[in-house]
Parts: structure tokens; sequence; C-alpha cells
């Protein structure tokens, strides 16, 4: 029987089966041989990938120069033994020769503008393109930290450094430039944001005129720098939105939220619509021990009912504005995440422990992500105001004293830097850092004026306790770099 053709079987000879073994035994001696030399060229190529990946990173640029540039600013002070540089001051001056050489160092072309702003600007690949601005202020509060303003500007020069150093600057799409504005904070002239303001065409020009508690005019402050601003050039600072593709900036949180998600990096959707409001009340003065209490007119008391009231108001606005029928519910649900009320100061006269006060003032602060949310907030606490004022017998009256609008960040430019930071901590870590959280700003930044020229977006590092306007003010080493590296990864968009 003959078997099937899947089924046939063959027994190789013997003579065969040695040549086989003879082969395996050759190719087995040339692997051995050549192992050494396989596993030399593993170790070399991994070694060259390894360091390909440490240059990738640029630690010594946006890590280590970066750390210590920032310290070397923060030594540049007009006070000893703290941090002070304000507007035009000799050490605003030296801050800003220190930014320009190092913008310079970058690669950039530098200028200082009539206002005092330092830029330094690449031109790309197409000098005619809309050009993406990125700044913050090297001015500073007094007896400040090392880190407002100053991170924006490092790590905006790092990341265009690093790109130089890569053969790459040249190669954006559109022009980048860098701006250090030269007053952010308003301490010397009670006027803020004269840098971007003037870029941004919304200074006006009697502010040439305000003068500081010496008597020195912004303008005399520019002049003894040798900088001559007249109405007529201080309007030709300003940018034409058709020349401006957007605006970015790099901020720390001076909150702390990022340290409590345990993230270097979040990005800003919005910037809080302040109102500031001083708030007056007069009673009745007398003497503390002979007017019986069903008989005073006391404004102390009737102002800590206002302040215990703006309280509760600011907690829970959901409860008084529902309740009043005031807003439309999106309008109050968008207050319960963002609305903050703060009483910063309080007087009274004569200010005298034995005398019942004859008049209490105190200022409120109110700031909210929505503009017609934060007027409901001022209208229902007036409102309540005159009404616990005459149950009380005392006069009360309310001054507006400061009011700007919120800032809602551009969705697609948020959307960019977001992806931006996951890219350069992934890039770092080597892991997946999850999501990047999305946060409000409190505080008031450049942004808030650059808005009037162009889209902005905002990107948030994390500082240790939330802690800004203070020495205790602190960014680490490994943040700044990731700061750094989010600019990078997103000046890489532009490629």
């Amino acid at each position: 029987m003959v078997a099937p053709p899947s089924m046939t079987t063959h027994t190789p000879s013997f003579p065969l089966s040695h040549a086989i073994m003879k082969n395996f035994v050759s190719i087995l001696s040339v692997f051995l041989l050549l192992s050494p030399l396989f596993s030399m060229a593993t170790t070399f190529f991994g070694a060259e990938n390894t360091e390909a990946i440490k240059q990738d990173l640029f630690p010594e640029i946006l890590k280590e120069e970066a750390v210590a540039r920032l310290n070397e600013l923060g030594k540049v002070s007009d006070a000893n033994g703290y941090l002070e540089r304000t507007f035009q001051s000799p050490a605003s001056i030296r801050a800003g020769n220190l930014l320009r050489a190092w913008m310079e160092d970058a690669g950039l072309k530098t200028w200082v503008d009539q206002m005092g702003n330092v830029h330094g600007r690449a031109e790309g690949i197409n000098p005619s393109e809309k050009a993406l601005l990125i700044g913050s202020h090297l001015d500073t509060v007094i007896d400040a930290g090392f880190f407002d303003g100053s991170l924006g500007i490092i790590c905006a020069i790092s990341a265009l450094k690093a790109m130089n150093a890569s053969g790459r600057l040249g190669n954006l799409r559109r022009p980048v430039e860098v701006i250090a504005f030269s007053d952010e904070e308003g301490v010397r002239f009670q006027s803020t944001f004269l840098g971007s303001a003037a870029i941004a065409g919304i200074l006006p020009v009697s502010t040439l005129q305000v003068h500081d508690k010496n008597g020195v005019t912004v303008q005399g402050a520019l002049r003894a720098n040798s900088i001559e601003t007249t109405e007529e050039n201080l309007l030709q600072l300003k940018y034409e939105p058709e020349s401006v593709w957007g605006y970015v900036e790099v901020h720390i949180e001076q909150g702390p939220v990022l340290e409590n998600v345990g993230l270097p990096l979040g990005s800003v959707k919005g910037i809080a619509g302040q109102t500031r409001l001083k708030v007056t009340v007069r009673g009745t003065q007398g003497h503390a021990g002979t007017v019986p209490m069903n008989m005073r007119q006391d404004p102390m008391v009737a102002a800590a009912e206002l302040i215990v009231f703006l309280e509760s108001l600011c907690k829970q606005p959901d409860y008084y504005l529902s309740y009043d029928g005031q807003c439309a519910s999106s309008t109050v649900e968008s207050l319960a995440g963002s609305l903050v009320c703060t009483v910063g100061e309080i007087s009274t006269w004569p200010s005298a422990s034995n005398v019942i006060p004859g008049q209490v003032t105190f200022t409120i602060d109110v700031r909210a992500l929505d503009d017609t949310g934060r007027e409901a907030i001022i209208y229902e606490f007036s409102n309540r105001l005159y009404h616990m004022c005459d149950r009380r017998s005392v006069f009360c009256n309310v001054e507006r004293k400061h009011d700007a609008n919120a800032v809602v960040c551009d969705p697609g430019l948020s959307t960019q830097l977001k992806s931006a930071s996951y890219a350069a901590l992934k890039r770092i870590t080597g892991e997946d850092p999850g999501d990047v959280p999305v946060l409000m700003s409190g505080a008031g930044h450049d942004a808030m004026a650059m808005s009037h020229l162009t889209k902005v977006g905002m990107l948030f590092v994390r500082c240790r306790g939330g802690i800004s306007h203070s020495p205790a003010e602190h960014v680490s080493d490994d943040d700044v770099w990731a700061a750094g590296m989010a600019v990078l990864a997103f000046l890489e968009t532009l490629l």
C-alpha cells in the first residue's frame, strides 16, 4: 500500500546529516568570533543615541544656564538686602542690558524702544509673515522674588538659544520676538502695564506726564536714560494688528493649584476681570464709656457686618444671585469656579481705643472670569449695603476705583500650549505625565494689555507654596527646565 502524498516520509542518508552539522558548527564559530564586534557596535550606537537624547533635552541651556541667569538677574536691585527694580531705575537699566546681551547670545537682533522695552527678534525664513510675540516684565515689586516676570523672559530666550544651537532658528516659518516689558507692576508711577500697553496701543499719551513721589514724570524718567519720548513717537510704538500672529506669556502661577495636583505646568484659560471699590461708612463719633449700646450709630460694627456679608456673598453666589433672579444660571455657575473677593485695607477715624469711630473706610477687590457675574456681585453687595446702613442709621458710600475686564485666552493657543507642555514633560521624564491642567489667572498680567492687540495664550509654572511677591517665591530647577522645554516644543510647531 502506498501512502498518500501528505503522509509520505523520507529519512535522509547519514552523509547529508553530517554535512548539515558541519555547516552549523561553522556558522556558530563565525557568530562567536563576531559577537564582540556586535556588542561593541551596540554599545557605541547606544551611547550615540543616549547622547542624542540628552542633547535633544538641552539641559545645559534650558536648565543650568537658565537657572544661573535667573539668579544673576535676581541680584540686580536698587536696594541693599532685597530685590527692588522699578521703571527706568538704575537696576532696571542694568537688567535690560543683561537681557539684551543674552538675547544676542541666542542669535536675536535686539533694540530698546521709546518706553524702555527690550526686544530680541528672530526673523525666520519669511520676515514679512505675522510675528509671534513672547514676553513678560523685567520690573519687580518691592522685596520681590526672583521669578515673577523674569522666568517668562528667560524661558523664551533659552528656548530660542536651544533652537539656534541646533541650527533651526533660521527655519522658523514666521518671526519670533521676545519682549522684556519695562513696567507691569506699576510700583513707581502707580500705573500698570506701561510697557505692554504702549506696544498694544492703549497707553494714553497723558501717561507721559504722570509723576512719581519725587515729582519725576514718566517722560523725565525715560529722558534720564537717554530715551527721548514724545507724544508722537509714543503713538508710533503701537504694533499693527496685521503684523502680529499672537502673544504668549510664561509666568509663575502665583497660587497653589499646580503644587496641589503635582504637576509643573498648566495652560491658562483666562485672566479674571477686576473691580476695586472704596467703601466709606460714617456714624456718630462718641465716648466709648458714656454712649449706651442701643443709642450708638457705630460705623465700625456696620463695616464689620458688611465685610462678613461680602464673604458669604462671594462664597455662595449661587444662593444670593439665583434667589434674587439677577443672573442667568450659566453666569452663576462660572462665578462658582472663579470668584474671589478681598478686603485688603481698613482704616478708622479717629482710631483711638476709647472713642467710638466717626468714620470707617475699607477697600474691596472683586475678581472673576465672568464680567457679567462680577457686575452682578457688585450690584448685589451695593444693594444690601444701603439696606444694612439704613438699619444701623449710618451713612454709606461706594466708590469704584478701578475696573478691568476679564481676558479669555485664545482656545487655539491654549490647546497648543497644553500639547507643548505634555510633550515637554513626556520628553524629560520619559513617562506619560497625564492631563495638563487648565487654570484661571486671578492676577493681572501683560497678556491683559496685549489682548487689545492680538490673541493671547499663557502658560503657568508651579511655584512653591503658591507664594509670590515675596523673597520666598521659588521655582525648582526642574520646573524651570520643564517651562523652557514647553516653550521649545511650542516653537517647534512653527518649523
